[in-house]
C-alpha cells in the first residue's frame, strides 16, 4: 500500500498529468505535492481546491439523504454499508477548463476523512475516464503515515 509520495508519483504517471496533490480540505493545506501547479504555487492551489471540496462535501444538496446504505453499496448490508457511507457523500469532483481537467477524489480515512487527491490533467493529452479509475484505486490503497 503506497504512502503519500508513492501515491502522487503514481498519479503523475497518468497520460497528460501536469500536477498532483493530497490536500486536507478542512485546513486547505497540501500534505504532499508533485509536478506543476496551475497558478505556480501549490499552497494556493491547495487552498482554492479545498474550498471547492469543502462545499461539495458539506452541502446538503450533495448528501444522499434518505438513501438506503445497502442499496448504495452493492454486496454490503447493515453496519458494513453504513460504515462505507461514513465519509463524504461525494466520491469525486471534476472541473473542466479550456486547457485541462481538475479531478478531486475524496479519500476515506480512519480518522475524519477530510483529505482528497487533486490531479491536474492536460485536456489534449489526458484521459479523464482512466484518471478517475486510477485515482479511485489510489485513494482506496493510500496509507496515511
Amino acid at each position: 500500500m503506497p504512502g503519500i509520495d508513492e501515491c502522487l508519483l503514481e498519479a503523475m504517471a497518468l497520460p497528460g498529468a501536469r500536477g498532483a496533490a493530497l490536500v486536507d480540505w478542512s485546513s486547505g493545506l497540501a500534505l504532499g505535492t508533485v509536478g506543476e501547479s496551475p497558478v505556480g504555487d501549490h499552497e494556493t492551489t491547495a487552498a482554492e481546491t479545498a474550498e471547492l471540496a469543502r462545499a461539495a462535501a458539506e452541502y446538503e444538496s450533495f448528501a444522499s439523504a434518505g438513501e438506503d446504505p445497502a442499496a448504495a453499496v452493492p454486496g454490503t448490508t447493515g453496519a458494513a454499508a453504513s460504515a462505507h457511507l461514513a465519509g463524504p457523500p461525494v466520491e469525486d469532483l471534476i472541473v473542466t477548463t479550456r486547457t485541462g481537467y481538475h479531478v478531486l477524489r475524496f479519500v476515506a480515512t480512519s480518522f475524519d476523512s477530510s483529505v482528497f487527491l487533486h490531479l491536474w490533467l492536460d485536456r489534449a493529452e489526458g484521459n479523464l475516464a482512466l484518471a478517475r479509475m486510477r485515482l479511485r484505486d489510489l485513494a482506496e490503497g493510500l496509507v496515511l503515515r
